[in-house]
């Protein structure tokens, strides 16, 4: 019997791949934090001596759960400002909010927050677009968590940098810092068409070819956004941005609510990715992304909870109900977006968008040890007739008990291991008194 460490015998199994699978009465077999084996319980009792056994009688285990698009320091701004139109509230609350606190120290404490908020709600990897990411890329690996570091990129001065060249020299740097660490990848990640001017932009898709990783923006994120554009340039922001190079197969484009047939198909031409925000979309009216419509022309669709400030919460199992219910209204279809293809959307698409779908994403041989258990025993996931309607539409972010990224436990019978979080919640709240006194 070849020795493992973890031998994880759930009720059901859901392993993304293939599509649609849940299986009964198997078993997960890890080591050295890598998947090693998917198979029925009963082999793998005959085959394995595991070191530790985890029986899950009432469970369902799947792989973590990926999130496509946030702003984790962001948390510290929750609830700051609420019920207004986007640029209402950036412009006049939260980039003001971000120009009087705004530091290393915020970005560490909202990261920290974030991150205890992620491995309750089942999130192991996450891909961030904010300011320090270098506090980002402190506090996630301690936590356990899987990060994708953005490379802000703005015209304007904030704390962090002066310039448009000086936020791509210092994302450089962080790069160079943490290409080597296990958990933590980078991306570039200018914030908007209507933040960046086009120099920048070019030098970003130079480099990102250069460095094989990839783009990560705000894009046409509302009508306004769009009508802006044409009025200033003559152009809509998908057509500069396809004549500046950005468009392919590394570039994840967020949000997307405005879109035209003919940028649907360019979008499956070119490859892009997009990271779908469907609550933030809704809290500030921002529109809504055609999911079927993409999904039909073959474009990958991920899902974001984008940030506290302006969802309120970081909650990717509502993010992924809340989306398939919106899908089939927009569409016209209950038949769009079914369970299985948001439970792709909050997982292996999310994978597959920022480029790290060899490694997470689905439970299979050779990946990564990355995945979450949900008690589906309470009174609101029972009876069940089937498991991954019930994951969508029924659980939420309370019936996950046990997180794990690359094999290590990060929650155990829903305590945190990684995080002191009465800790995080005091630093929170030392913040909330700076900013609101």
């Amino acid at each position: 019997m070849q020795q493992i460490d973890l031998l994880v015998a759930p009720r059901w199994l859901v392993p993304i791949e293939p599509t649609g699978a849940v299986l009964a009465e198997h078993a997960l077999a890890v080591d050295k934090g890598r998947i090693v084996d998917v198979l029925p319980i009963a082999q793998a009792k005959s085959a394995y001596q595991p070191r530790e056994t985890i029986t899950l009688a009432d469970h369902a285990v799947m792989p973590g759960l990926i999130n496509a698009h946030t702003h984790a320091a962001m948390t510290l701004l929750r609830g700051l400002a609420d019920d207004l139109a986007l640029m209402d509230w950036l412009q006049n609350h939260i980039w003001p909010a971000e120009g009087a606190h705004v530091s290393r120290e915020f970005c560490e404490a909202g990261a920290r927050l974030a991150c205890a908020e992620f491995v309750r709600g089942g999130i192991t990897c996450f891909n961030d677009m904010y300011m320090f990411p270098e506090a980002t890329a402190a506090v996630a690996p301690a936590a356990g968590l899987r990060a994708m570091l953005g490379l802000i990129v703005l015209d304007f001065p904030t704390a962090w940098a002066a310039n448009a060249d000086a936020y791509l020299h210092r994302g450089l740097q962080v790069h160079d810092a943490v290409k080597n660490e296990p958990l933590l990848s980078t991306i570039f990640a200018p914030h908007a068409p209507y933040t960046v001017s086009d120099e920048p932009l070019r030098k970003v898709r130079r480099y990102a070819t250069e460095l094989g990783i990839g783009i990560h923006i705000h894009l046409h994120e509302t009508a306004g956004e769009v009508a802006m554009a044409v009025e200033q340039t003559g152009k809509r922001p998908w057509q500069r941005l396809k004549e500046l190079d950005l468009l392919g197969p590394d570039l994840l484009a967020v949000h997307m609510t405005q879109l035209t047939d003919a940028e649907i198909a360019e979008a499956a031409q070119f490859g892009v990715q997009i990271a779908h925000c469907p609550e933030s979309n809704l809290k500030l009216a921002s529109g809504f992304c055609p999911v079927h419509k993409l999904q039909q022309a073959g474009v990958n669709v991920a899902l974001g909870t984008d940030g506290a400030a302006s969802n309120n919460d970081l909650d990717l199992l509502g993010e992924m109900r809340t989306a398939a219910l919106i899908a089939k209204a927009v569409a016209d279809d209950a038949r769009a977006v079914p369970s299985a293809a948001a439970l792709h959307m909050a997982t292996l698409g999310g994978a597959k968008a920022l480029g790290l779908a060899d490694e997470i994403g689905s439970l299979a041989k050779g990946k990564s040890a990355d995945f979450i258990a949900l008690d589906l025993s309470g009174i609101s996931t029972q009876p069940v007739y089937n498991v991954l309607s019930h994951l969508v539409y029924a659980a939420n972010r309370n019936c996950v008990t046990d997180v794990f990224v690359a094999g290590r436990a990060l929650m155990r019978k829903r305590e945190l291991t990684t995080i002191d979080e009465k800790a995080a919640i005091a630093e929170a709240n030392v913040w909330r008194a700076k900013i609101r006194p």
